[in-house]
């Protein structure tokens, strides 16, 4: 039998989200007081948790949820949520780190995943200001305009729809000079907060357990269940464990080519009249790159100044700085919008070596699971390994898992 200690505590944030200004129904939880069993204990109840939960719960598992602050108080309430299938690492640069064939199943899996998600939020009737989007990519340091070229031409190779734009017509959709991007389609935002609450309350309907605070210290697997210990002392019972603690990796879980880095964020004061066209998600070819969206009530979400995490501590302290930056930024990129900051926040998210996630069992740890969605695709990531572990825990193998296992 195997101790370990689970988690590390990271401060994940910091500011005021717009997120957290936006009405949400409370999720219900409770103390967890005594030792019990279930199915999956599933660590985490964040976007990655919520996911989690819900999909396994909807395939009939007996499914309780711990965390150690409560429903979507983490790292959740700092995304803004361009939800895309277009991975970080564009797909010609991908393929030669994966080959063709592995670069186009990532690709399209992070589509799969995609509709997915949109399909089920609809579903489920999840209201989370959720709507489809089109996205423009830009060019940058990392693709030029005939880099961009390249690229379309290999996304419509791997069978997505895209578009080239020249210059004239990104001006004429969105008001900015002398770029060129690439169009993807029914690409998709949301209110992360609402988002995560929904689907946290379609799994509670299905008799899913939350309990919080609750603090993970121990896990033992052993020959045929794993004891989950917590720091207040009650154990928990289960057949399975599903890491999905975000940003705060369990330090079982092997982080080779992972990393945490810092991003921050400013969202406008609503400027409906002032948004370009069709509200398209906006995101440049750069490293770092900034990226775009705007809101229902009709704000513009500006992120990006992205940088290695050194420290809570050195990541807060830079965000007056970084919030000006951002503010001259967007003021640049679209001269005629209100640029200054209403909210201004920034938090941790996590990075690969290939903008890729890792997904699936944990090493030496029987009947063990982990999320890690590492990259900017986030909450995209979670729906896929949603999807990756409920067959997993159904005594099937996705066809994808070798794409994504530690």
């Amino acid at each position: 039998m195997v101790f370990v200690t689970v988690t590390p505590s990271r401060d994940l944030r910091t500011g005021r989200s717009v997120w957290q200004a936006m009405p949400v129904r409370t999720v219900a939880h409770e103390p967890l007081t005594r030792n019990t069993s279930t199915d999956v204990v599933v660590v985490g109840a964040g976007i990655s948790g919520a996911l989690m939960a819900e999909a396994l719960t909807g395939a009939g598992f007996e499914v309780l949820v711990l965390d150690r602050r409560g429903a979507v108080r983490g790292s959740t309430l700092a995304s803004t949520a361009l939800l895309q299938y277009d991975i970080d690492t564009p797909l010609i640069h991908l393929a030669r780190r994966l080959g063709w064939a592995d670069a186009v199943r990532v690709w399209r899996r992070s589509k799969l995943a995609l509709d997915a998600l949109r399909e089920r939020t609809r579903h489920l009737r999840i209201e989370a200001s959720a709507a489809n989007r089109d996205a423009l990519y830009l060019d940058g340091d990392v693709l030029s305009p005939s880099g961009l070229q390249h690229e379309a031409a290999a996304r419509r190779r791997a069978g997505f729809d895209v578009a080239y734009l020249g210059p004239r017509e990104v001006e004429q959709r969105t008001g900015i000079r002398r770029r060129s991007a690439i169009l993807s389609f029914d690409n998709m935002e949301a209110d992360p907060r609402r988002l995560a609450a929904g689907f946290v309350r379609a799994a509670a309907a299905r008799g899913a357990r939350l309990y919080a605070p609750v603090d993970v210290v121990d896990v033992a697997p052993g020959t045929r269940r794993t004891r989950v210990t917590t720091a207040d002392g009650p154990v928990v019972s289960t057949r399975f464990v599903v890491f999905c603690t975000g940003y705060e990796v369990p330090k079982v879980v092997p982080q080779h080519g992972h990393a945490i880095a810092s991003t921050w964020v400013i969202a406008t004061r609503p400027q409906a009249q002032q948004l370009w066209r069709d509200r398209s998600l906006l995101w440049e070819a750069s490293s770092p790159y900034l990226y775009l969206r705007t809101t229902a009530d009709g704000r513009i979400i500006c992120g990006g100044e992205d940088e290695s995490f050194g420290s809570a501590a050195d990541r807060d302290a830079l965000l007056p700085q970084k919030t000006a930056a951002l503010e001259r930024r967007l003021q640049r990129l679209l001269p005629e919008v209100d640029a200054r900051a209403d909210y201004a926040w920034c938090g941790s998210f996590g990075t690969s070596a290939t903008g890729t996630p890792s997904i699936g069992a944990v090493p030496r740890m029987a009947r063990c699971y982990a999320v890690l969605g590492f990259g900017g695709n986030g909450i995209t990531f979670s729906a896929l390994a949603s999807q990756l572990i409920r067959t997993e825990l159904l005594g099937s193998a996705d066809p994808d898992r070798d794409l994504f296992a530690f």
